[in-house]
């Protein structure tokens, strides 16, 4: 089996608070040590593009990177867009949830998911 190449510093941030939830996550879902939390962006969205957010596992493609025993998996590709975002977790009366706090963003939606660059 390919052991992946664990990378220092990742263009992204996690908050403790999501650090905390996806850790909380992964026990309660029984996910695979293999996987990791991917993060990246894809076409769609009411703005153009709208973030990704899951577990998977590497590929090729992708980089990964250790935060605090989570193992942070991102496509190359996506770096450009996600530069200096950093990833919240919200538990609120009002919404629980993940946020994307990212500055390559020119705007966002209502929904928080979808941003254009």
């Amino acid at each position: 089996m390919e052991t992946a190449t664990i990378q220092k510093i990742s263009p992204i941030s996690l908050t403790p608070r999501a650090i905390e939830e996806v850790k909380i996550i992964m026990k309660d879902k029984n996910v695979p040590d293999e996987y990791g939390l991917r993060v990246g962006v894809q076409g769609g969205g009411c703005s153009g593009m709208s973030y990704l957010l899951g577990f998977d596992k590497k590929k090729d493609s992708d980089e990964v990177f250790e935060m605090e025993g989570v193992k942070l998996i991102m496509d190359k590709k996506h770096g450009m867009y996600v530069m200096g975002m950093e990833v919240d977790f919200q538990d609120g009366l009002n919404a629980r949830g993940f946020i994307f706090n990212n500055p390559q963003a020119k705007s966002t939606c209502g929904c928080g998911t979808s941003f254009s660059s």
